[in-house]
């Protein structure tokens, strides 16, 4: 038995739903894990890499924060050429880290990056896999196909009951994002 599994880390969990606290989740196992000396990856798809998190995640020392770069929402019209390399850039980092026998890898939003065949499902339960007893996995996303899920350890299905968008509220910098 490896170190890592006499530790307890490989498992996978998965924060996906409609409803918010997906990455805050994540974010707050990244704070926990470094807090303890674990070391973490943090990998971001889907995003530019100019939330409120990366400016506090880039000042702990044992969390290692990576972005594709910037690059425009998806919107009705479907994903651009910079989404599809976005996402492959960001899985390049995911598989890298690894690769580097990082204890805790967060990849945000990864699952969001299947709903718009950005990747392909495959692509993602082979790197479930590969993390599986090696790497604590984290996931997050708005859906997890089932196959996914059955992968996972642990899946959290956020739900939204209720959100101040639907009454014409603006997201805020620093609360939403």
């Amino acid at each position: 038995m490896s170190q890592k599994e006499k530790k307890g880390n490989g498992l996978i969990h998965i924060y996906y739903g409609q409803g918010a606290g997906k990455t805050t989740n994540a974010i707050g196992l990244a704070i926990r894990a470094a807090g303890e000396g674990r070391r973490v990856d943090f990998v971001q798809f889907m995003k530019s890499g100019n939330s409120g998190e990366v400016t506090i995640l880039e000042t702990i020392a044992d969390v290692h924060y990576r972005c594709a770069g910037e690059h425009p929402y998806i919107m009705s019209k479907g994903p651009a050429q910079i989404h599809y390399e976005h996402a492959r850039k960001a899985l390049k980092f995911a598989f890298a880290a690894i690769d580097r026998e990082t204890d805790l890898l967060i990849c945000d939003e990864v699952l969001d990056t299947i709903l718009f065949k950005l990747l392909q499902k495959e692509q993602i339960l082979d790197f479930m896999k590969r993390c599986k007893k090696k790497v604590e996995l984290i996931m997050t996303g708005r859906d997890a196909p089932e196959e996914i899920i059955e992968l996972a350890d642990h899946a959290v299905e956020l739900i939204q009951v209720k959100h101040p968008y639907y009454c014409g509220a603006i997201a805020r910098k620093g609360i939403e994002y």
